[in-house]
């Protein structure tokens, strides 16, 4: 019986806490530089996508317009106009709009809305404006087009537009919203959140362009029309 008493009650040593191993701190390490990059990422991305315009944009063959704001289509407009390119494409537009309202909007002409703008009503989405946007290109021969979105949203077509038209200059004209003008963006929760989701949207559609662009450099190093292709975009 004190044999018994003894043993039960005896302490028993304490365990040592174990420190992470050497995986473990690798991947807390990784771990926190990609949510460093990810954060500096964003601020990047936030910044340049509320930058103002710069110079005006120089001549192309043909404009692009993506729909989601009239005064998207404003400048779009005004950059036919002024001459900047002969033709204009408007991508994504709701099949019930009438030519006469996009006439309006675009504030041209009717002659010069007949002769020269064409409409596109099959995109859904980015990628659709973008799949789009490439039959019209290429139907034309088009080999530098000005692209007309909003700024946040600039990135993003880029890269959808760079996927699908490889050996396009593309030129960005973006286009600053009034929202972002009057104040700075990390002062308002609605457009922090409206950059943060843009950027969540804009990362695959980047990291699917670079894989594209990968892929494709190997088999087009003798060629400079494609080399500058994929510099300029």
């Amino acid at each position: 019986m004190g044999e018994v008493l003894e043993r039960s009650g005896s302490a028993r040593p304490a365990r040592r806490q174990r420190r992470p191993g050497l995986r473990a701190r690798v991947a807390l390490s990784a771990g926190g530089l990609a949510a460093a990059a990810l954060v500096f990422g964003f601020l990047v991305f936030a910044t340049a996508a509320t930058r103002p315009p710069g110079p005006e944009t120089e001549k192309a063959d043909a404009i692009v317009v993506l729909t989601g704001g009239a005064q998207r289509l404003k400048v779009a407009g005004a950059l036919l106009e002024k001459g900047r390119a002969d033709r204009l494409l408007i991508t994504g537009v709701n099949r019930v709009v009438r030519p006469a309202d996009l006439t309006r909007l675009l504030g041209v002409g009717p002659d010069l809305f007949a002769c020269c703008v064409a409409v596109g009503t099959a995109a859904q989405n980015t990628r659709g404006n973008a799949v789009e946007t490439r039959k019209w290109v290429r139907g034309h021969g088009f080999k530098r087009v000005i692209v007309v979105t909003a700024s946040y949203h600039m990135a993003r077509s880029l890269a959808e537009l760079g996927q699908v038209l490889p050996e396009v200059d593309f030129i960005a004209h973006p286009v600053l919203p009034e929202r972002f003008r009057d104040r700075p963006w990390w002062l308002d929760r609605a457009d922090t959140s409206l950059l943060l989701a843009e950027y969540l949207k804009f990362l695959p559609a980047a990291a699917h362009f670079a894989i594209d662009r990968a892929l494709v450099m190997p088999d087009n190093a003798d060629n400079p029309r494609q080399q500058k292709a994929v510099a300029v975009q």
